[in-house]
């Protein structure tokens, strides 16, 4: 529930407490709050509990849909055409495509190109050619 406050907002929720509250108050406050923060776990997990002995193995088949709504909420529209497009091979974003399947030989040697001695260019670079994935 609180997973994105960090300690920062933390620190901020504190001296608003102290000023809104002042000092002989906010302890209390705090108490109070934990208390019902525990509390109201506590009887969310107990209705959870009950639920699930109650419903049987059907809360299991219940839980099948929504774990599929949470999976594709979180799906990004690379994961989406990787998933549906390609069948999860996603090589074509990553740029491994060029490189030999597991178990072929890598036996493709770069030669050195030899250029007229009138000219000097500049050395060429070792590896291949920079590849931005996301400038695509």
């Amino acid at each position: 529930m609180f997973a994105n406050v960090g300690w920062g907002e933390m620190l901020v929720l504190v001296v608003v407490g102290l000023v809104v509250l002042g000092p002989e108050r906010l302890p209390g406050a705090i108490r109070w709050a934990t208390t019902a923060l525990r509390e109201a776990r506590d009887y969310l997990s107990g209705m959870t509990t009950q639920l699930r002995e109650d419903i049987g193995p059907e809360f299991d088949n219940l839980r099948e849909p929504l774990t599929e709504l949470q999976k594709l909420r979180g799906m990004t529209p690379r994961a989406a055409l990787t998933r549906h497009l390609f069948d999860g091979d996603d090589s074509l974003f990553t740029g491994n495509f060029d490189r030999p399947a597991v178990g072929e030989p890598d036996n493709v040697v770069a030669q050195p190109v030899t250029l007229p001695s009138s000219t000097s260019p500049e050395p060429p670079a070792a590896g291949p050619a920079p590849f931005d994935t996301d400038a695509t």
